[in-house]
């Protein structure tokens, strides 16, 4: 098969989750005998024309000059060039700023789209923008051959609001077994003496809430906060926090040895996601022996199940530090370990890919 990959920044990963598995499953389909090509914006840290055995297709992106409309005309440029390619298959990762531009796509191509989470629920986006998602979700879901959905949570929500089938397939993570303590002497800190944060700097990821309860529990255990601080949100939150030594901004880091040792050392690992489907670094900790204090959703409930604790509020995160400790609760950390092993790993998720790729090539053939 002749395979496009589309709606990330590209590979390799330099961002977030989509990059991540784009990577992943571009470089299986290659091992796989598939012929594959990933769109990369023009200014990716990644300049050559292959990445293991993956062809790169370079199109600019305006983003860096223009912000979010940047996106557009970068999911433009791509949908354009993916006209001349004669692919069998366009696999579109979202659906935001790329579903405008359907009646573009090209007639041959049998068009799968992950269709990711409730973008329009975000908080950081206007009445107006969240409307808009709303629509472009429409239209991704009337212009897609098939459609999947990383989330059970998701998939019901599909299957409710459009009458649409989509096909569950979650993310996943790779098992973190090779721990090095020394990489913790970079951030200051000594194994399980230290709790850990990790997320984009919106309010829906719930960042101020858990350090208001860390506060209010008034231990001084370092809390290291990780994600992009450099933003009106993020300056909010560090001076609102600024006379609490123990809270240190780190900034992002995508080092992936770097951050599954920071995971494993940690005491408590606080995931504050809540909008969105399987969310990638939430799986990355499980695979990563942390214990998990995540918010109360039901995207993070259908992943961790019973084996972590959960919060809404201030006061849970306060109860959570004073009566809780990692080493009574080994078991949860063990029991999401084999999740990961048994339900969320790669090679299980690139495969069932790549079975719905042939599934779909077949009855695209049968006129099913």
């Amino acid at each position: 098969m002749k395979i496009a990959i589309l709606g990330t920044r590209g590979i390799p990963n330099h961002y977030s989750g989509f990059e991540q598995f784009a990577e992943f499953f571009s470089v299986f389909l290659v091992e796989k005998g598939h012929d594959v090509f990933v769109y990369n914006s023009h200014n990716h840290p990644y300049q050559e024309n292959t990445f293991n055995g993956v062809n790169i297709i370079h199109q600019h992106d305006p983003e860096y000059k223009l912000g979010t409309f940047g996106q557009f005309i970068y999911d433009y440029n791509c949908i354009m060039d993916s006209r001349k390619r004669d692919f069998d298959i366009i696999l579109q990762l979202g659906y935001t700023s790329n579903s405008i531009w359907y009646f573009l796509l090209p007639k041959k191509p049998i068009i799968i789209t992950n269709m990711d989470g409730l973008e329009w629920k975000r908080s950081k986006y206007s009445k107006p923008v969240q409307q808009f998602l709303k629509f472009a979700e429409r239209l991704a879901v009337k212009s897609s051959d098939f459609l999947i959905s990383d989330s059970l949570g998701i998939q019901k929500y599909i299957n409710s609001k459009y009458n649409v089938t989509s096909t569950y397939i979650a993310y996943g993570a790779k098992v973190f077994s090779s721990p090095n303590e020394e990489i913790l002497k970079e951030y200051d800190v000594l194994k399980h003496n230290y709790n850990m944060i990790m997320a984009r700097f919106e309010p829906e990821n719930n960042i101020e809430t858990i350090l208001d309860g860390i506060v209010l529990a008034g231990h001084e255990t370092t809390v290291l906060v990780l994600g992009n601080h450099q933003t009106k949100y993020g300056d909010y939150l560090k001076n609102k926090f600024k006379t609490h030594k123990q809270i240190r901004f780190i900034g992002a880091e995508f080092d992936i040895t770097k951050l599954n040792n920071l995971r494993y050392f940690s005491n408590f690992y606080f995931h504050g996601h809540s909008v969105g489907g399987t969310n990638p670094s939430l799986l990355e900790a499980m695979a990563s022996n942390a214990f998990i204090i995540a918010h109360d959703n039901h995207f993070n409930k259908t992943i961790l199940k019973e084996n972590g604790y959960y919060f809404s509020n201030p006061a849970d995160i306060k109860n959570i530090i004073d009566r809780i400790k990692k080493n009574d609760n080994l078991q949860l950390v063990q029991n999401n370990f084999d999740a990961i092993e048994n339900e969320f790993n790669w090679d299980k998720i690139n495969g069932e890919y790549l079975q719905l790729f042939e599934e779909c090539i077949s009855k695209s053939k049968t006129g099913i």
